[in-house]
């Protein structure tokens, strides 16, 4: 095993009808930022890695192949999806006013949850859900946890 510095070790992946667009929006109501876009040469996305903080997403272009088979989106499925993205930001109140302008749909108004910090739930164009907050899980004490 070689070592090297990892600085996302789960990284989501997800799939959108309009791969371009939607990495436009991300990018402009999320904060996202380009880390790598590769284009199919069809007009849609092959690969693209979008950096938020330390993390990153990993997402292409819908597509009817054996990998694409396996996702729906959550047009397909009545608006639901079976995972959603948890991000955290500093400043829950500036990012949910930039979304909210950005015409993200929002699901949870901006709180204080009973665990900690602020924040909201939005979908995206495409119906994905997302969470933003300032709660902090790394910083909850061991001994604090529930298994």
């Amino acid at each position: 095993m070689t070592s090297r510095t990892v600085r996302s070790t789960l990284i989501p992946s997800l799939r959108y009808r309009d791969a371009p667009a939607m990495i436009d929006w991300l990018c402009r109501a999320l904060g996202f930022q380009r880390h790598a876009v590769y284009e199919d040469g069809e007009g849609g996305i092959a690969h693209a890695q979008l950096s938020f903080g330390d993390g990153l997403l990993m997402l292409g272009s819908a597509r009817d192949d054996d990998w694409g088979r396996r996702f729906a989106a959550p047009a397909d499925i009545g608006n639901r999806v079976t995972q959603s993205c948890c991000c955290l930001v500093a400043d829950p109140d500036a990012h949910y006013a930039q979304a909210k302008a950005a015409g993200a749909q929002i699901v949870d108004e901006l709180h204080s949850p009973e665990f900690g910090g602020r924040a909201y739930s939005c979908r995206d164009p495409e119906g994905q859900l997302w969470w933003f907050g300032s709660y902090d899980p790394w910083s909850v004490p061991a001994a604090g946890r529930r298994a």
